[in-house]
């Protein structure tokens, strides 16, 4: 099949990449009447695209009950079934490579995934040893990034892998959510991606199925690479130079993220784990395929890193994730712990702000103490709730910002109304408290008053300002969000 064929079976493919089945198989028989061999091969594309899904994330054998189709040997493993050391809690997913299981590990007393290789990989002797040498590169790859690999365990003939059990989300679910990430959880995510990666890459190891539903992020926020079952061991010093080894006329990997040259029936490398780095981190960007609708999008801070992981040719793109990790630890703009730099002004104004609670609570209790009214008892009283809940408010997002930074967008958007009734509340109450006081104390007075003009000057205009700076792009979606509710 000539390139230039190849290059209209991709255009195709990724034309109906997104379009309902049926419509896409309709659109593909007219698009491509003239030419049955590439109508063919774009549907078969196709039904590997449908057929694929989160395959340690979340089960799928209720939407897939065919995927194993023909695989009659392998049984699935009740609940409850000991193997070797292991109790069966419960079926997590099923593919080409095997099933999966949430399971017990008696011997260590933690949970792990349990992956039960099919028998057709096990059935070639080459094929079987294969698996167990890279089984054991991939338990070497110790990286906070990448799913840690236990065990490789044969158990009457059988073959198994247990690998540890990650709790979250994956990256898809994320992006079929339809949230736009700020600028720097952008960065952030395409950093600890791109390091994890590296760190593979540099092992000698490529993952050869990237995609979004093989990354999980844990519930504290944490990337984590999944199954690395396509994975192919190569020499740590030629990984942009080996090839993958495989099978001839074997496509492995996932219909949207395999590379040209591979599609081109070409041997890939570390470069076509690169390019599906680009085709994920366009996705996680924008929400879409990169070539949904004929070109990349512009991606603002990292989208020059990822039009580069996208290119054509391979020798175009970075050669290893490595050096795509330098290319986006050399951002400006940005910390080195992707935590940004312009979220700390942002940070700055929460606690200056709880800090002009404190001392406006403080003057207000030393104005009760010059005229002890019911009036001024009652303001110090109310200061002081509004106080508490203003500072816990805004200590729960500093909090969250450092601590579960994925979250912290949900968390501003369900307190920003209460802060700011409450900092609108707090300067009223200053004000009150300022005249009643002027009358014997006049410089006081003035200092209460100035406070509370600051207050709310804060509120409405200093907070929105460091609040667009630090989340830019998030603030607008949150605003439109916010109009669409009215």
């Amino acid at each position: 099949m000539t390139l230039n064929r190849w290059d209209r079976i991709r255009a195709l493919f990724e034309g109906a990449i997104d379009r309902d089945p049926q419509e896409a198989r309709a659109w593909v028989e007219r698009e491509a009447a003239d030419d049955a061999e590439v109508r063919a091969e774009v549907m078969s594309l196709l039904a590997n695209h449908w057929r694929a899904g989160e395959f340690l994330a979340q089960p799928i054998t209720a939407s897939v009950p065919d995927l194993l189709a023909g695989d009659d040997d392998q049984s699935p493993l009740e609940p409850g079934v000991v193997v070797g050391s292991y109790t069966i809690v419960r079926e997590l997913g099923r593919g080409g490579m095997g099933r999966v299981y949430l399971a017990k590990d008696g011997r260590l007393g933690r949970t792990v995934a349990l992956k039960a290789m099919a028998p057709h990989l096990l059935s070639d002797p080459l094929q079987r040893e294969r698996l167990r040498r890279e089984a054991r590169a991939a338990a070497g790859l110790a990286h906070p990034g990448i799913c840690t690999v236990y065990a490789l365990e044969e158990i009457d003939g059988e073959l198994y892998i247990a690998t540890e059990f990650v709790d979250g989300q994956s990256l898809g679910a994320e992006i079929r959510a339809n949230r736009q990430p700020a600028p720097e959880d952008l960065v952030r995510t395409a950093r600890e991606l791109a390091a994890a990666l590296a760190a593979a890459h540099a092992a000698g190891i490529v993952h050869r199925d990237l995609k979004p539903d093989n990354v999980m992020r844990t519930r504290d926020g944490r990337l984590k690479i999944l199954d690395f079952g396509l994975a192919r061991l190569q020499s740590p010093d030629r990984v942009a130079e080996a090839s993958f080894g495989t099978r001839s006329g074997v496509l492995l990997g996932t219909p949207g993220y395999i590379a040209p040259e591979q599609l081109a029936g070409q041997r890939g490398d570390a470069r076509a784990d690169v390019y599906a780095f680009g085709v994920l981190m366009h996705e996680y960007a924008c929400g879409v395929h990169p070539f949904t609708t004929g070109a990349p999008r512009t991606i603002p801070a990292i989208g020059g890193v990822i039009a580069r992981c996208l290119r054509q040719i391979p020798d175009e793109r970075f050669a290893t994730g490595g050096e795509v990790a330098a290319a986006l630890g050399a951002l400006e703009g940005f910390a080195a712990d992707g935590a940004g730099r312009s979220t700390a002004w942002w940070r700055t104004h929460q606690l200056v702000i709880i800090a002009l609670y404190f001392i406006a609570s403080v003057a207000a209790w030393q104005i009760k103490d010059w005229i002890e009214t019911p009036v001024t008892v009652s303001i110090f009283v109310a200061l002081g709730a509004a106080a508490t809940i203003g500072g816990v408010f805004r200590g729960h997002l500093v909090f969250t910002e450092r601590m579960n930074r994925p979250h912290l967008a949900d968390e501003r958007r369900r307190t920003a109304r209460a802060t700011t009734l409450v900092d609108l509340l707090f300067a009223a109450l200053l004000i009150v408290d300022g005249v009643i006081v002027a009358s014997i104390r006049a410089l006081p007075a003035v200092f209460i008053v100035s406070l509370a003009i600051g207050i709310a000057l804060a509120a409405l205009v200093l907070e929105p300002a460091t609040t667009r700076a630090a989340f830019g792009a998030e603030e607008t979606t949150r605003r439109r969000a916010d109009d669409g509710d009215h």
